[in-house]
């Protein structure tokens, strides 16, 4: 039953074509929004990209506010508040732990090392790991955050995003060279990332550490960007290696898409 201020107004308080609470879907239409927009607009912003009124905006946003999910600035912009850190980070945890099946499928199949990670503000996080089987193998902490331009996953992560972004997310973060193989220029990096969506997947030869290849293909339609990676000894994850590894890299990032986009129906 409707308690908010909003349920006086029909608009916001009707049911939706799909089913749902319409105030519902409509304030996290604009949450997204926000996050798009780098998580800071004005009710102006909002109303021309979403198409809703300014009164309607000013409601929801007003409820946001108070439920502290989003915050006012000084400025009367308004930007995401500090309640979304921890569903967010509790959100990682669990699609780290709903991917493991998935990655141990990777490990199954290819004998290497296998990650999940995510495109968290201007770092790469790693999510999921599943260790290879193999006396010499790699291992990442999960939670370790690493900057994406040395790393596999950063590359598929970034490959669809407009090159002005990329350009601006590595001047952000500088280009520190992890190893004599680490791309350092921006116009290097956009080069890679051409490859990437040239071939469909990207690759990380030992660029964030000696003697280590890394593939990473992202995960299509994602709840947010995410990426699937193995990475395993130069000496195992070869030219011919990679022929029969990236097939099975890029099956498992469709299923486990499609897993996650019915797990987020039936939810």
């Amino acid at each position: 039953m409707p308690t908010s201020s909003a349920s006086a107004h029909t608009t916001d308080s009707t049911k939706s074509s799909s089913g749902g609470v319409q105030s519902l879907e409509r304030a996290f239409d604009l949450l997204e929004r926000m996050a798009d927009a780098g998580g800071e607009v004005g009710l102006s912003e909002l109303s021309a990209s979403s198409g809703l009124p300014l009164p309607t905006i000013h409601r929801l946003m007003r409820t946001l506010v108070v439920c502290g999910y989003v915050r006012q600035q000084s400025n009367r912009r308004y930007a995401l508040g500090p309640r979304l850190i921890r569903l967010g980070e509790s959100a990682s945890r669990l699609l780290g732990t709903w991917a493991r099946p998935y990655l141990a499928r990777l490990v199954e199949e290819t004998g290497e090392t296998a990650n999940m990670a995510l495109l968290d503000g201007d770092e790469i996080v790693y999510v999921a790991q599943v260790p290879s089987k193999h006396s010499m193998r790699m291992f990442t902490e999960v939670g370790r955050r690493v900057l994406p331009h040395s790393t596999g996953v950063g590359k598929a992560l970034l490959a669809d995003f407009p090159a002005d972004e990329v350009r601006a997310l590595l001047a952000r973060t500088g280009m520190p060279a992890a190893t004599d193989k680490t791309i350092i220029t921006p116009d290097g990096f956009l080069a890679a990332l051409d490859e990437v969506r040239t071939l469909g997947y990207a690759v990380d030869d030992n660029e964030q550490e000696i003697g280590v290849r890394c593939l990473a293909v992202s995960v299509p339609n994602s709840p947010t960007a995410a990426a699937i990676s193995i990475s395993g000894p130069a000496g195992r994850v070869t030219e011919t290696a990679t022929e029969r590894i990236v097939p099975v890299l890029q099956q498992v990032a469709v299923e486990l898409s499609e897993a996650l986009a019915s797990s987020g129906a039936g939810g």
